[in-house]
């Protein structure tokens, strides 16, 4: 039997690498023959996160059947941001933590969905009642990752399981919280060196909405200016990659890790929808979203809704 190939969602943040990487050790200690592997490569933030506790990438793909006939998949479940070729594939298990859309399978499979802030924790979770112990470098993956998705336990979507499950990661790393959160997350931040097309993809998934088809990148930064200097380069880049791939919108949220806040630049036929889905005015492109900082929980809901009453 080939080896079962785990992998997180297309163009992947650091909880879909690192989750790959931990789901992975659990199956194999569990007795099965598994790899990790992305749909990508680290973003600066994950990175940081890899070198600090001295493990290598996964080894990047373009495609899976090729080379195995089942896969497991963290952090995501909907088709369009799995592997291209993933009808082809059997689908043994799934752990996720985000909406459940656009997925079937033809056959019965091990599936785990929990509403916490990351995938990391359910993993943690599943270590547990395996009675499995987390090496510290794994550890330290998976503590980086809930760190990640939660903002540093600030976002919206941060449960009490995530903190339970990031201080007792922590513990196991051997690193301070807070201070190797604020480092983590300061990694993730520097856009000088890249290209438009990194700014807008390193961190973006599309969402099948009503009849039509959305394009969300989010970059944490410290300096929202930074990023909106190059307005006009963004915009341009991403009115080429919608005619490319038929976005009918496509949304840039800039997050600024510090203040908790976010600005959005828009771009397409629907921003009329943007505008009405957050009762907020589109100004010169760009739309003010205070308090918003989860894609998952604040901003794809409302436009879900706002698409399909379209």
């Amino acid at each position: 039997m080939s080896k079962v190939l785990i992998f997180g969602h297309q163009n992947p943040d650091t909880d879909a690498i690192t989750s790959a990487i931990s789901f992975s050790y659990l199956q194999n200690e569990l007795g099965h023959n598994t790899e990790a592997v992305a749909f990508g490569k680290p973003t600066e933030e994950t990175q940081y996160a890899l070198d600090y506790f001295e493990t290598k990438a996964p080894r990047t793909v373009t495609s899976v059947s090729s080379e195995t006939d089942q896969v497991m998949l963290v952090d995501h479940n909907e088709a369009q941001q799995s592997a291209p070729d993933i009808d082809k594939v059997k689908v043994l298990a799934v752990v996720d933590h985000h909406r459940i859309a656009n997925f079937a399978t033809a056959d019965p499979l091990y599936y785990r969905a929990e509403p916490v802030g990351c995938t990391q924790t359910i993993i943690w979770k599943m270590f547990k009642e395996n009675d499995i112990d987390v090496p510290k470098n794994i550890a330290g993956l998976m503590l980086s990752a809930i760190i990640s998705d939660t903002l540093l336990l600030q976002s919206p979507t941060s449960t009490t399981e995530d903190e339970k499950a990031a201080h007792a990661l922590a513990d196991i790393a051997e690193v301070d919280l807070n201070s190797y959160g604020k480092d983590l997350l300061k990694a993730g931040t520097n856009t000088k060196n890249k290209t438009a097309s990194q700014i807008l993809n390193d961190d973006a998934k599309n969402f099948p909405m009503g009849e039509s088809t959305v394009r969300i990148g989010q970059v944490n930064v410290v300096d929202v200016d930074e990023v909106l200097a190059r307005k006009m380069e963004l915009l341009r880049e991403m009115q080429d990659q919608s005619q490319a791939s038929n976005y009918d919108l496509f949304m840039l949220v800039i997050t600024n890790v510090l203040e908790n806040d976010s600005v959005a630049l828009v771009y397409g036929d629907k921003t009329e929808l943007v505008k009405q889905a957050f009762n907020k005015d589109i100004v010169e492109d760009t739309v003010l979203l205070e308090g918003v900082v989860s894609r998952k929980k604040q901003v794809v809901p409302p436009l879900t809704k706002q698409f399909e009453q379209e």
